[in-house]
């Protein structure tokens, strides 16, 4: 059987202040920038996949798990006993949910339907990739 989670997309934190946060988690811990918005940065380790971002829309900690298909992934997650809390629903590079499991354990799924964002050396997002097909 195939994993319905590809991976760990990221760890979301809450940062009143954004400069304070990269200067903390760049500058002294050594993450690098991968892309930032005005309300979000996400910054990469030295190895893996995941990204830690920083945000300053809600004072949750959230988990973020990739999937192929959010449309699909919130069937699977219902019919084996799991609840879906709020989605899916658009954000700039796919769908997202968040969902929970029988045993109250809350996190968030994604997938990146609508594709990557395209980013300068500083990490601004000046676009975004196609999807095949699209």
């Amino acid at each position: 059987m195939k994993s319905l989670f590809k991976h760990i997309d990221c760890l979301e934190l809450y940062i009143p202040d954004l400069e304070a946060g990269i200067n903390y988690y760049c500058n002294h811990l050594g993450l690098k920038i991968i892309w930032k918005t005005e309300t979000a940065v996400g910054l990469g380790m030295s190895e893996g996949l995941a990204e830690l971002v920083l945000q300053n829309e809600r004072t949750d900690m959230n988990t973020d798990i990739k999937v192929d298909s959010v449309v699909e992934a919130v069937k699977e997650i219902e019919e084996a006993g799991g609840e879906i809390i709020f989605g899916p629903f658009d954000i700039q590079i796919g769908k997202c949910a968040v969902v929970k499991d029988p045993w109250g354990n809350q996190y968030v799924i994604l997938d990146s339907s609508k594709g990557l964002f395209i980013t300068d050396e500083e990490g601004n997002i000046v676009g975004q990739e196609k999807v095949q097909g699209d």
